[in-house]
């Protein structure tokens, strides 16, 4: 398998299964936990929640490497998450058509937080986009402003409101899930459980390139990451 169930005391299939459910649905651990006892598996839901921090950032790591290429126009933004009753922020970007193209959790919201995110989402693609589309967010400009000077490159910067629309009702299919959540604990758990979840909202749009899955369903194209 490409994830490692070693020293696990649940079958792989019980385990993906739980983690899968928390992941593509507005359900608590509790839930989770529930669910699995109707079926026979008894698990508590702290468990649960260990699953999901362990082994959604490996299954993302899966999928990027089998990630369908996204466009070279892409949609900036962020928005809010919250942790121990403080807002954090969840930067995001989607290309035109609405592919994900990366995400990351920052304790801050400003240009430093801003680069950061495009740095990870540029590095990780391996390629610069020709133009991104952000809303009024001085902080954002900044970073786009200051990656081309540093890099000597000429990303064009938009600022429309109406393109951007695309982003922002994008993280609605993240902020369902979260919201059963009430919050989440510790970043760390915060950013491996948000990765997962991104994990989800990409299966979803159809962004695993076709290496047999295609014709898959969701959730089979979510096990087969672990094979």
């Amino acid at each position: 398998m490409a994830i490692s169930f070693k020293g696990a005391h649940f079958p792989p299939e019980v385990i993906l299964m739980g983690v899968r459910w928390y992941l593509a649905y507005p359900l608590s651990t509790r839930h989770v936990e529930e669910l699995m006892a109707e079926r026979g598996v008894h698990v508590d839901h702290s468990t649960v929640n260990r699953w999901v921090v362990k082994y959604s950032p490996q299954l993302e790591a899966e999928f990027h490497r089998r990630k369908r290429a996204v466009w070279t126009s892409w949609r900036m933004d962020e928005t809010y998450i919250k942790m121990k009753g403080e807002w954090k922020y969840l930067y995001r970007a989607v290309d035109k058509f609405g592919k994900t193209i990366d995400f990351l959790l920052t304790e801050q919201r400003d240009e430093k937080a801003a680069r950061k995110f495009l740095n990870k989402a540029i590095g990780r693609h391996g390629s610069v986009p020709e133009k991104i589309t952000i809303d009024g967010s001085a902080a954002n400009e900044a970073a786009i402003k200051s990656y081309n000077k540093d890099h000597g490159m000429s990303i064009e910067i938009r600022q429309v409101k109406y393109l951007n629309n695309i982003v922002e009702q994008d993280h609605r299919g993240v902020k369902r899930i979260t919201r059963p959540m009430l919050g989440f604990q510790s970043f760390d758990s915060a950013q491996s459980t948000l990765t997962g979840i991104e994990l989800m909202h990409m299966l979803r749009k159809g962004q695993l390139e076709d290496r047999g899955e295609q014709g898959l369903s969701v959730a089979d194209q979510f096990y087969a990451l672990a094979s």
